[in-house]
C-alpha cells in the first residue's frame, strides 16, 4: 500500500513540476516578446556565452520542419504526455528519476504546444555561443528530460527485477539426477 501512495505522490509532484515549467516557459517568452519586440533583436546576457535573441520557430525542435506540421506536433505532445502520465501511474515505474524526466518532458511539451496552438509558432530566445540553434526554456526542459529518461531506461529500469532473480537459489538439473 505504501508503494501505491508513494507512486501517487510522485505523480502529483511530477505534474506540479510540469506545471511550474509551463509557467516559467510562458512567462519567459512573454517577457522576451514584450522587451525585444522585433524578431532578430538581441541583448547580451553573458558576453561570449549567452544572449537573448527573439526568434519565431514554426518548425519542430531546432527549426526542423514547418508550420504545416503544427497540429501533428501538438498531437505528438499530447500522446507522449498522456503516455508518460499513464506510465507514472504504474508501480513498476515508481522512480524519482522517471518522475523527474517525465515532468520535464511533459512541462516542456505543454509549454511549446501552447505557443503552437495560440500563435502557430514557438517563441525562441536562448542563444548559446557554443550551440547554434536558438531555443527556449521548454526546449531545454524536453532535452534534459529526454536525456534523464534515457539514463533511466539504460541504467535504472528493470535493475531491481534482475536483482531479485539473481538472489534466488539456482537449482541445476544435474543436481536432481543424483
Amino acid at each position: 500500500m505504501k508503494s501505491k501512495s508513494k507512486g501517487k505522490l510522485g505523480v502529483v509532484v511530477s505534474l506540479l513540476i510540469a506545471f511550474l515549467i509551463v509557467i516559467i516557459d510562458q512567462v519567459s517568452k512573454t517577457l522576451i516578446v514584450d522587451n525585444l519586440k522585433i524578431e532578430g533583436n538581441s541583448v547580451t546576457v553573458i558576453n561570449g556565452l549567452l544572449s537573448f535573441t527573439l526568434s519565431y520557430n514554426d518548425g519542430m525542435a531546432f527549426g526542423i520542419g514547418s508550420s504545416a506540421f503544427r497540429w501533428i506536433f501538438v498531437a505528438i505532445m499530447l500522446v507522449v504526455g498522456c503516455f508518460l502520465v499513464y506510465l507514472m501511474l504504474k508501480p513498476k515505474y515508481n522512480s524519482k528519476l522517471f518522475f523527474i524526466s517525465s515532468a520535464l518532458i511533459i512541462g516542456g511539451g505543454i509549454g511549446n504546444a501552447i505557443d503552437r496552438v495560440i500563435n502557430g509558432y514557438v517563441v525562441d530566445f536562448l542563444a548559446l555561443s557554443f550551440f547554434p540553434p536558438i531555443c527556449n526554456f521548454a526546449d531545454y526542459a524536453i532535452t534534459f528530460g529526454t536525456v534523464l529518461l534515457l539514463i533511466y531506461v539504460i541504467f535504472v529500469y528493470g535493475k531491481d527485477d534482475k536483482k531479485s532473480v539473481v538472489s534466488e537459489p539456482v537449482e541445476f538439473i544435474s543436481d536432481k539426477d543424483e
